[in-house]
C-alpha cells in the first residue's frame, strides 16, 4: 500500500543533493589521482634521468652537458614543485567533498529513517482500525444473534 510520507519531496531533494555530491567527489578523487599520477612520473623520471647523469659522469662528460643536465634538472623540479601543489590542492577539495557527502549521506538516512517510522505508525494505526472494526462486527453479530 502507498503511504503519503509529508516529507517525501525533502526526501528527493536531499538524495539529488546526496547523488551531485557523489559526483562532485567522484571528479576530485578523478583529478587528485590524475595529479598524483602525473606527480610520481615526473618524480620517477628526474630519478633515471639523474642516475643516468651519474653514469655519464663516470665516464667523463664536458662542462655544457653538465650545465644542460642542472637546467633540465631545475626545470623539472619546478615543474615536480607545481604539481606537489596540484596534488596538496586536489587531496584538500577531495577531503572536502567527501566530508560534504557524508554530511549529505546522514541526512538522508535521516529522512529515511523518519519515512520507516511513518510508515510504521500508519501500519499500525491500520492494523488497530482494523482490530476495532473486527471488534464492531463480533458485537454486532453477537447483538443480532442475542436478539
Amino acid at each position: 500500500m502507498g503511504y503519503a510520507f509529508k516529507l517525501q519531496k525533502v526526501l528527493a531533494i536531499k538524495e539529488n543533493e546526496k547523488n551531485l555530491a557523489m559526483r562532485e567527489y567522484d571528479e576530485a578523487v578523478r583529478r587528485f589521482e590524475e595529479a598524483a599520477e602525473k606527480l610520481y612520473e615526473l618524480l620517477k623520471q628526474k630519478e633515471e634521468h639523474e642516475e643516468i647523469h651519474k653514469q655519464k659522469l663516470q665516464l667523463g662528460l664536458s662542462v655544457q652537458d653538465i650545465r644542460h643536465f642542472q637546467q633540465y634538472i631545475a626545470s623539472l623540479e619546478r615543474t615536480i614543485h607545481h604539481y606537489q601543489v596540484l596534488v596538496m590542492q586536489a587531496r584538500e577539495q577531495m577531503q572536502r567533498k567527501q566530508i560534504k557527502l557524508t554530511e549529505l549521506n546522514m541526512e538522508v538516512k535521516k529522512y529515511e529513517k523518519m519515512k520507516e517510522k511513518y510508515i510504521q505508525a500508519v501500519q499500525h494505526a491500520e492494523k488497530m482500525a482494523e482490530i476495532k472494526w473486527m471488534d464492531e462486527i463480533s458485537v454486532q453479530r453477537f447483538t443480532y444473534r442475542g436478539d
